[in-house]
């Protein structure tokens, strides 16, 4: 009665994840995966409208802690479809994902633009869908700025910031980012460059092209190779 009663319980809060935060914990032979959904707006400091899909980095961070400490959890399923928010918001997320030692593959669908893009590259293994487009921009800063040189230097330093997180987390060299970056023509009153699944590939940027499948087949192979290290260091032990 009283494991009925716990199983209820973990249902209960499964649910209230998915509801709540967009995210779910799957368990199966292959392991228990914890799937989180990076969507619409990434929110920093300031708070979105109510009617804005956002997703709220003071949400996220602890999450990514309590999977990478918990013993139940054996990897990380990242799915993204976001037109990016907040830069320090959403570095501050894909650093903790860049961080866990337990295994992590994102899958972009739909789109990871702007600082969705560090969070596309920020898992071990990444992916995209053939139809998924990503945004490649110098940053921007809205609201009134102080036309001074140390502003500029600032702005400078920030890109410097996501241009280092990207290159060292994927196959992309800093130049041909910086060109995908810089690029005019591309959008109609920007600069940058949208790339698209397969681009996103061949340009080093995104590991390889996948569906939901691939992507969980790639976890289940982090998980049992991981699984396999362990019970190795074990016995050495």
């Amino acid at each position: 009665m009283e494991k009925k009663s716990e199983n209820a319980q973990q249902r209960e809060q499964d649910r209230e994840q998915l509801t709540e935060l967009g995210a779910s914990t799957t368990r199966s032979k292959n392991g228990t995966i914890y799937t989180l959904t990076i969507i619409g707006q990434i929110e920093g400091h300031q708070v979105l409208p109510e009617n804005v899909k956002a997703t709220k980095y003071e949400h996220v961070l602890p999450l990514i802690a309590s999977v990478e400490e918990s013993d139940e959890v054996d990897g990380l399923l990242l799915l993204l479809n976001t037109v990016g928010g907040d830069i320090e918001a959403g570095l501050a997320i894909a650093e903790m994902i860049a961080g866990m030692k337990k295994p992590t593959v994102s899958l972009v669908l739909g789109g990871g633009h702007s600082i969705g893009v560090p969070l596309a590259v920020c898992a071990k293994k990444s992916m995209i869908v053939p139809s998924a487009g990503m945004t490649i921009h110098p940053v921007r800063i809205s609201g009134t700025l102080v036309g001074a040189p140390a502003t500029y230097e600032y702005l400078r330093r920030i890109q410097d910031r996501i241009v280092e997180f990207v290159t060292a987390n994927s196959k992309i060299s800093k130049e041909v980012f910086l060109r995908y970056m810089m690029a005019t023509g591309e959008l109609a009153s920007d600069v940058g460059t949208v790339i698209y699944g397969r681009e996103a590939v061949d340009c080093g940027l995104i590991d390889r092209i996948g569906s939901l499948s691939d992507a969980l087949g790639t976890l289940h192979r982090l998980i049992a190779r991981e699984k396999r290290r362990s019970d190795g260091q074990t016995k050495a032990e």
